[in-house]
């Protein structure tokens, strides 16, 4: 952690509502004046699309390791927690870019599914902001949790997350049904050695719920949508949280637990900026009060 230069870290597995967060912290910084550095999980990815798709051949027949994103064997992690540590102390740092998609690809001259060479972070940033899989990660001698200020959680129930994957890697990527599942298999065992503890570390839990059937997520037709789901917003440490305040402004939530409060889905992106407004302008006060000290 560092007071000089703050970092919020928001994980979660893609397809879990980490956009809305992203969008709710654009606001906020937006609104407040701050320059965040945006650092996207997906540049520590260890391999490029290709590469990737072929290890995973190799280990579907039996010629390699297991792999999946969700894990350590496909992601440079020590170079994550590196990249934590010399922003925490310096403020500065080697980022790049994976590219997505043909519209990334003609910004940023690179083919889709390879990487940006690595390049300088942007100078004099306030914070950096790291969207992806593995802000909380912690195991093999790896602690990338430790450098982070403020960690956040997003995480459907496992059926939506699953419907979410389904429909997204069939319409948008134009998997087939049996591809799609052979990759949520695949995933499982890194999805719970890797994925579900970093949500144990997290100081604040975004849990989306639907309120529709979604007990055969592989059969479903409809993504439910925000209106048709509440969020199980989890406090770690729930010392400092205005929860009257929270639940005078948004209208129909409740508490479920004296550190949970439930909100209805669509006041996701409101519930965020009301909760982590005063938690990044107090992270922003430690730095200017420091940056004082040593001046």
């Amino acid at each position: 952690m560092s007071i000089r230069h703050p970092i919020i870290a928001v994980t979660g597995s893609s397809g879990a509502g980490t956009t809305t967060v992203m969008n709710a912290f654009a606001h906020i910084f937006r609104r407040e004046g701050i320059r965040p550095q945006v650092l996207e999980g997906d540049s520590f990815h260890r391999y490029g699309r290709v590469e990737m798709r072929e290890r995973v051949r190799a280990a579907d027949s039996g010629k390699g390791p297991a792999i999946s994103h969700f894990g350590p064997e496909a992601n440079l992690l020590t170079e994550l927690a590196a990249t934590f540590a010399a922003y925490g102390e310096t403020g500065q740092g080697r980022i790049r870019r994976y590219v997505h998609d043909a519209a990334e690809s003609k910004e940023l001259g690179c083919e889709p599914g390879t990487f940006t060479d690595w390049q300088a972070m942007t100078p004099d940033s306030d914070v950096l902001f790291y969207e992806g899989l593995h802000g909380a990660y912690v195991d093999d001698g790896v602690d990338v949790a430790r450098h982070v200020d403020l960690l956040v959680g997003v995480v459907p129930i496992v059926n939506l997350e699953w419907i979410q994957k389904i429909h997204r890697d069939r319409h948008l990527r134009g998997y087939t049904p049996e591809a799609v599942v052979d990759t949520i298999l695949r995933r499982m065992p890194d999805y719970v050695n890797h994925i579900c503890p970093q949500f144990s570390r997290t100081h604040v839990n975004f849990q989306r719920v639907p309120t529709v059937d979604t007990s055969n997520p592989f059969i479903a037709r409809e993504i439910p949508s925000a209106d048709e789901s509440m969020v199980v917003i989890r406090f770690t440490n729930p010392k400092g949280i205005d929860f009257p305040y929270l639940l005078s402004m948004l209208q129909n939530s409740w508490m479920s637990r004296p550190n949970n409060i439930v909100v209805p889905g669509g006041k996701m992106g409101l519930a965020i900026e009301l909760i982590f407004t005063p938690m990044v302008l107090r992270l922003m006060d430690r730095k200017r009060r420091a940056a004082e000290a040593a001046a």
